[in-house]
């Protein structure tokens, strides 16, 4: 458990940031919520927001760019059956609280005034405490950490040719009102590191990247960790200068632990989402209760996970975010909702409503999704493997929510011949269907690991910060593009 400040000060650091320069206070917005509902709304809320973003970018020991931004603005939503009615301002005021209702009330239905409840508030969790990373070094030592960084990658191989590295924070501050009386708040800290090395040996030049991050301060890259993320990119781009082209067809896949959880994040996760699923555009639709995967095979998603990249105390709607079980040993057991999702669909809201800013519509999101650990050592499943390809990082990648067809490029992988990795290979993709990959896993490693902390989850053009996770697992019969 985190020890951090109680509640009650913490939603009086979120009121003095959101309301109260602004002249705010409950009874202002039980008047918006009163005007909102004199026609009849089946839900309505308010989302405040105050946010200090930095990021710093290092090239050959020079800071090539930096930047500092300062937002704040509330999002005003009123819901009527399946439509939405959504308005925002960069103005906190009641004046524009007040404009912006009103946009919200075309859709409301005809009908007798509604009660406005009393506020009450939200209860808080202690996954992570609620500090301000930016101010935590000053910006000498942002700059000095970077170009340790910087010393630590060109010092483990003389042919590193180019280093960049980049330094991120931000202190946001929500709060969320609902028609329904809830008031919560939340102060979410985030941070993230990464670099990038360029290695060149015989003109041939190649590239590695490593990085992490969390909801936590700067204090967390300490000297130890950026040795680890320095050797890791290193390593990466060494291992890509002496790989051979990927060979191409049908052969059995092992995925290594951590961060390749990111095809089970884009090839299931989203498939598992209440809008899709909702709506019947997913490939998982109406299947609840069905087998859809392996036996063994576990799958959650899980907010509350401390100091996570992808963790949150509430979801955007106020509610506190959960472990959902999505897929119990091979068994679909249902999907992640935001209230619209979960009151259309008749399920209860799991907490994964997430949005990008105040300007934006909260929707069903992942937050940390991983799949459960299976009792088999890796090392067993790579000897059981008489010729197929070890996918220890990934790229990009790309996925077909409806049809549920994916493509993902390794970014380090190595060829298994006879039980025993060998060589490294560069140019392989894997080529493959979601739900199918899913019942061709045929063992399942005891090694679960979660990603280091940089995942980011596009969506209808919104961006969030999520985490992956997996152990090793066997995969059989997959498509495997290459360049050999």
């Amino acid at each position: 458990m985190i020890n951090t400040q109680p509640y009650d000060s913490l939603f009086a650091t979120a009121q003095q940031a959101l309301l109260t320069p602004h002249s705010l206070d409950g009874n202002n917005i039980q008047q918006v919520f009163a005007s909102m509902l004199a026609h009849r709304l089946d839900y309505a809320d308010l989302y405040f927001q105050y946010s200090r973003a930095e990021s710093w970018s290092l090239e050959e020991g020079i800071v090539k760019s930096g930047s500092f931004n300062i937002d704040q603005g509330v999002g005003v939503r009123a819901v009527s059956g399946e439509k939405t009615a959504f308005a925002y301002s960069d103005d906190i005021s009641l004046d524009a609280l007040q404009s912006a209702a009103n946009a919200t009330r075309a859709i409301a239905r005809l009908g007798g005034e509604q009660v406005v409840p009393v506020i009450r508030h939200g209860s808080r969790r202690d996954i992570y405490l609620p500090q301000d990373p930016i101010a935590s070094l000053k910006d000498a030592e942002k700059v000095a950490l970077l170009e340790k960084l910087e010393g630590y990658a060109r010092a483990l191989d003389t042919r590193v040719v180019q280093v960049m590295a980049g330094l991120a924070g931000e202190y946001e501050v929500v709060m969320v009102a609902r028609s329904d009386g809830l008031m919560n708040a939340d102060i979410r800290p985030l941070v993230r590191l990464s670099v990038q090395v360029i290695i060149e040996s015989n003109g041939r030049r190649e590239q590695g990247s490593a990085g992490g991050g969390g909801r936590f301060d700067y204090a967390y890259f300490d000297e130890a960790m950026l040795r680890k993320y320095a050797a890791l990119a290193v390593h990466q781009a060494v291992t890509n200068l002496e790989a051979a082209p990927a060979p191409a067809g049908n052969m059995t896949v092992v995925l290594g632990n951590g961060w390749p959880g990111i095809l089970l994040h884009e090839a299931i996760g989203h498939g598992l989402e209440g809008d899709f699923n909702r709506k019947g555009s997913s490939a998982f639709a109406g299947r609840v209760g069905e087998r859809v995967a392996s036996a063994g095979v576990t799958v959650v998603d899980d907010g509350t996970l401390p100091m996570r990249r992808g963790s949150l105390q509430m979801d955007d709607e106020g509610n506190p975010t959960q472990c959902t079980t999505l897929i119990e040993n091979g068994i679909l057991k249902g999907y992640l909702q935001d209230s619209l999702n979960a009151r259309l669909m008749k399920v209860p809201v799991t907490g994964n409503a997430r949005r990008e800013s105040y300007a934006h519509l909260p929707m069903p999101r992942m937050t940390n999704t991983y799949m459960l650990n299976g009792e088999i050592d890796p090392a067993e499943i790579i000897a059981s493997v008489k010729h197929g390809l070890y996918a220890v990082n990934f790229g990009g990648g790309q996925v077909d929510i409806t049809s549920g067809k994916f493509v993902f490029s390794t970014a380090e992988a190595y060829m298994i011949e006879d039980g025993k990795i060998t060589h490294p290979v560069k140019g392989a993709t894997l080529i493959g269907n979601g739900p199918d990959v899913l019942t061709r896993i045929s063992m399942i490693g005891n090694d679960m690991a979660l990603d280091s902390g940089v995942g980011t989850c596009g969506k209808e053009g919104q961006s969030v910060p999520v985490g992956v996770g997996q152990p090793t697992v066997r995969i059989d019969g997959l498509t495997v593009g290459g360049t050999a």
